[in-house]
């Protein structure tokens, strides 16, 4: 009985469309969160008294928290049906939305962050299982190339949304425009999808793995975004909570490799299609996902970029890619997803190497056509490699793989975002150094001052000078390095045996 239910339709007309829209609502505006903040990050750090890389705690405690909560997703629905449990997660992000826009200290917000972030990671999921049961068969494929649009979309609209409402009110605004969206899909949760709630059971959840799993990323998120404010390893606290990550990870695989309902099924890694394709995915995502944080701060601490240019500079990676999505799809069945996804994450590589040639003089389109060359090799990168990875693995094991890469992608870019932020605050003040001590020994304070300059008026034009040149060597030395990273997860995906097995449409989520 339960099984002909799954292949019902229970709504129809304008219920089926109004709940659609509910679901493909709710996932644009949880990712649209995961990028509105980038370009705010200044203005948010200057209203609250903090530094940039302070700032984008702000960032990389929102995708963790998101990460950590995405392998409870099935626990939580089994637990407490799926549609309350929607409900309950869309009422607990507008909540902690609200108190993100009332925050006054860098912690309050943080802390607020983390909250969206657990009640944000399960909607994604969540959102696509219910359109999958809201809709008939036939037209479960267009349900899911509507919600795919959304996941495309909203990052393209993130950046510009977040400049423009940070320039044109407050950044305070970013947060304050998801209550009226989260008040609407929540009230259409209870209206529309009562009718195909899930039913409940008394699940057992892996209540260890949970905690040793919150203690090894907390205690590594933590020392990645103190250790440049500590000296690193010179400071006791960061040694304390390198080792506390280190041992927590440890006992964490141990306990997961032997519980018979583990929390993350690390079981999946023992396909090697799978393991690759996961690992190559990290990488690139890791990379891709800093430079999203450092361009928008660059731009707008040396460039003088206003937060609503920073965004469309940078938004332009979208066009492009919402452009070739459906042409990979379609070469996706014919072509070897290897070499597509080989080719995607080397064009990345090629536009980060266009980017070593930014200089302080770059005007906008030298910023923005990269950012849309980009864009070309996204959906080459992202689309394949879902197919390389879930295809490596049994038909059963698709859902926890899914949950796995997911919590993988998702925390890998905020691991990439603390170490890319730190690399580019280092070198920014190597560079300061070396120019500085360059510039006062060659007479520049004497020609200065031989113009008319005071003493203190040729020491403030070429601070400010040091300051603009040293950010934008440290931002070409970030995406040298990114080239390289990414021309080696290239490399690795030939490791990957080519999927014996075709994947069902938005399985990565």
């Amino acid at each position: 009985m339960n099984g002909k239910a799954e292949e019902m339709a229970p709504l129809k007309g304008v219920s089926l469309i109004l709940a659609g829209v509910v679901l493909a609502l709710t996932n644009f505006m949880v990712v649209l969160d995961t990028t509105i903040a980038n370009v705010s990050v200044p203005h948010i750090a200057g209203s609250l008294g903090i530094s940039g890389s302070q700032g984008t705690w702000i960032i990389t405690s929102y995708a963790v928290a998101e990460a950590v909560c995405v392998p409870l997703t099935g626990w939580l629905a089994g637990r407490f049906g799926t549609v309350r449990t929607f409900t309950f997660g869309m009422i607990g992000f507008g909540v902690f939305s609200v108190l993100c826009g009332l925050s006054t200290t860098l912690g309050m917000l943080v802390a607020c962050r983390i909250g969206q972030g657990l009640c944000g990671g399960p909607l994604m999921p969540l959102s696509q299982t219910l359109l999958m049961r809201i809709f008939p068969p036939q037209q479960r494929a267009q349900a899911m190339g509507v919600w795919a649009m959304t996941t495309v979309v909203a990052p393209i609209l993130g950046p510009i949304l977040g400049g423009t409402i940070s320039d044109s009110w407050s950044w305070h605004w970013i947060f304050f425009i998801n209550i009226p969206v989260a008040a609407l899909c929540a009230f259409g949760a209870m209206r529309l999808l009562s009718k195909v709630e899930t039913p409940t059971s008394k699940l057992r959840v892996d209540r260890v793995g949970l905690m040793l799993m919150l203690l090894w990323i907390g205690a590594l998120q933590i020392m990645l975004d103190l250790g440049r404010e500590h000296d690193w390893f010179n400071d006791t606290t960061i040694v304390m909570l390198g080792v506390t990550a280190l041992i927590g990870f440890l006992v964490f695989l141990a306990w997961e490799g032997t519980e018979d309902q583990p929390i993350v099924d690390l079981r999946v890694f023992r396909h090697r299609g799978f393991t690759v394709a996961v690992a190559s995915l990290s990488f690139a995502f890791a990379t891709f996902f800093a430079s999203a944080v450092i361009i928008p701060q660059w731009l707008q601490t040396s460039m003088g970029y206003t937060a609503t240019y920073a965004g469309y500079a940078t938004a332009f990676t979208g066009v492009a890619a919402v452009i070739m999505s459906p042409i990979v799809a379609k070469l996706s069945t014919k072509a070897d997803p290897r070499a597509l996804v080989c080719f995607g994450i080397l064009w990345l590589g090629f536009t980060s190497l266009l980017r070593v040639h930014w200089n302080s003089q770059a005007d906008f389109w030298s910023l923005a056509f990269p950012q849309m060359l980009q864009g070309i090799g996204m959906p080459f990168f992202f689309i394949p490699l879902t197919t390389l990875a879930l295809g490596s693995v049994r038909p059963e094991e698709t859902a926890s793989a899914a949950g796995v890469m997911s919590f993988l992608r998702t925390m890998a870019g905020a691991i990439g975002t603390s170490i890319a932020t730190t690399a580019w605050d280092d070198s920014a003040r190597v560079a300061r150094s070396e120019l500085t001590s360059k510039l006062n020994s060659d007479g520049t304070v004497n020609a200065l001052t031989a113009q008319g300059f005071s003493l203190d008026q040729a020491r403030a034009t070429i601070a400010q000078l040091v300051d603009k040149e040293a950010f934008a060597l440290a931002t070409s030395h970030i995406f040298l390095l990114s080239a390289i990273v990414f021309v080696a997860a290239a490399m690795i995906i030939w490791l990957t045996p080519r999927p014996t097995r075709a994947v069902g449409p938005g399985a990565a989520h």
